[in-house]
């Protein structure tokens, strides 16, 4: 708080020095800069030198592509399916087409496969666009350093194979002597998949001093962990006719459609929660000493999405198959603010 002293008299030699009187203003004048501290992240040494420590709040906004890959593998409850061969033995038909058949006078009962034994046909691949955010700091004297919480969003990617399952199986319990392999093709699936992704990241930035200089290139490098939500929504169909002689999912999951025996599947959406750990690299470029441009690739992985079977009112659910060892490699364009 400044004062205004009163005007002190006739000092040594009787006069009155006005300039005296403008000493409290000045005093005022030059006490308000040192009440302007808080807009640094620094200290003040001495007689008001100020130390800068390099710390630094960081906000960041990204966009661009991402590829996602895993295995697909048949995660379905013990499933099975009843076959018919006609008398050459070449051709096989499920039950449900038999059941259908006005002229299968000349098939016999082969025996039933176990379809949950059988190899997914096309594993996960797809391409979609992703997005995100984040804020953080740069550490105190380490300013090197980032750290920062964010999200990112992957937008819809698909899934659609024809058939699902595939492979050679054998067939047990039917009346012919000799055992019977066969090519069984099951399901038909239409699928997308959303992943949002809630991380934490540290970044190495390399470059010298307490503050990134505008104009140059500065790579990075990162790593992390974070918390991942998948959700896949499925639409499958019974495109062969395999599935349809199944009890559990004929009485729960699915109604016959317009084809005779060939059931149809409710629409069924899935959430799958992972831990995801995350690596980036890239690099940044300095528009100005606050404000860069960001172009860098983050590989995410994640241990599996599902995707469930369920019924009409959504009550009951089914694993149906997963996607297992998911990585997502994502190119992004962003800018980061530093300030």
């Amino acid at each position: 708080m400044c004062f205004y002293l009163p005007l002190i008299y006739d000092i040594i030699s009787g006069m009155r020095i006005k300039n005296l009187t403008l000493l409290p203003i000045l005093s005022c004048l030059m006490a308000m800069p040192s009440y302007a501290n808080w807009q640094y992240d620094g200290e003040f040494i001495g007689d008001g030198w100020y130390e800068d420590d390099g710390a630094r709040f960081v906000m960041s906004f990204r966009g661009g592509g991402a590829f996602g890959f895993g295995s697909i593998e048949n995660k379905t409850a013990p499933l099975t399916s009843a076959y018919y061969i006609d008398d050459t033995l070449t051709q096989v038909i499920s039950e449900s087409v038999y059941l259908a058949c006005e002229n299968c006078d000349n098939y016999s009962y082969a025996g039933v496969a176990e379809l949950d034994k059988l190899p997914a046909d096309k594993n996960y691949e797809s391409f979609s666009f992703s997005a995100g955010g984040s804020i953080g700091m740069t550490l105190p004297n380490r300013p090197q350093w980032r750290m920062e919480i964010g999200w990112d969003h992957i937008s819809e990617a698909q899934y659609n194979a024809t058939p699902l399952f595939s492979g050679d199986v054998p067939l047990y319990g039917g009346t012919l002597a000799e055992e019977v392999i066969i090519n069984a093709q099951v399901g038909s699936v239409h699928s997308n998949v959303t992943t949002d992704i809630i991380s934490a990241m540290a970044f190495y930035d390399f470059f010298d001093g307490l503050s990134k200089p505008a104009g140059k290139f500065i790579p990075y490098v990162g790593f992390g962990i974070g918390y991942a939500d998948s959700k896949t929504v499925m639409t499958l169909t019974d495109a062969y006719g395999d599935l349809s002689s199944d009890v559990d999912l004929r009485e729960h999951y699915g109604e016959e459609g317009e084809t005779a025996g060939v059931l149809q599947f409710n629409r069924s959406e899935t959430d799958s929660s992972n831990l995801a750990g995350l690596l980036a690299l890239g690099f940044s470029y300095g528009i100005t000493e606050y404000a860069f441009f960001d172009f860098g690739a983050r590989l995410t992985y994640l241990p599996r999405i599902k995707w469930d079977l369920s019924n009409a009112d959504d009550t009951r659910h089914r694993s149906w198959f997963n996607a297992e060892n998911v990585f997502y490699a994502n190119v992004m364009l962003g800018i980061r603010f530093e300030f």
